[in-house]
């Protein structure tokens, strides 16, 4: 286990030199305890807004991000509280690309400062997020966001989600759910 506190630089490190490209999307219950073990506390901070000081910089903002949008979802997997954090990741990559933060970034950089638009259960989100994702370096991440947009269009929210919401399901959304692809 790592010792307290961490830095912006450690989530860094962690995420783009650590783990591989595969790993960052792929439900690994190895990297899920990883950051649990090396980065649960520093999640409580983000989400108590504790780490303002790291955004001060694109790289520190991005760091907060990752922590709120990535880590939520590894370190609740399969919970309510994996979504919990969307809202503070969406309002600081906005706040992000207002001042133009996210053009310090480089692409796999800022397709994380993007996710949070992307994790979005919101129509008019997803509209800036077709924008933001169409962008040299991220045609991978615009296919992605294209898919997502769809389902947000169909159903106005992501139906693999509502048995952690206890939301439930439409007929419509129960047969979706069957189909391969479905769920992120």
């Amino acid at each position: 286990m790592s010792t307290y506190p961490q830095s912006a630089q450690d989530v860094y490190e962690f995420w783009f030199r650590e783990l591989t490209k595969a790993q960052w999307f792929k439900t690994d219950p190895a990297v899920d305890q990883a950051i649990v073990e090396r980065f649960s506390h520093l999640h409580r901070q983000a989400a108590q807004c504790e780490l303002f000081h790291w955004r001060t910089t694109p790289k520190g903002r991005l760091a907060e991000i990752i922590v709120l949008d990535q880590f939520s979802r590894n370190i609740h997997r399969e919970s309510a509280l994996a979504f919990s954090c969307d809202a503070l990741a969406l309002a600081l990559a906005q706040e992000a690309v207002a001042q133009g933060a996210d053009q310090a970034l480089d692409p796999a950089e800022r397709s994380f400062l993007y996710m949070p638009y992307m994790h979005s259960e919101s129509p008019a989100i997803h509209t800036l997020a077709m924008t933001l994702f169409n962008q040299p370096g991220l045609e991978d991440n615009l296919q992605f966001e294209i898919r997502h947009k769809e389902i947000i269009d169909r159903f106005g929210r992501y139906p693999h989600r509502n048995q952690w919401l206890n939301r439930e399901s439409t007929p419509e959304e129960l047969e979706f759910l069957k189909q391969p692809g479905s769920s992120f």
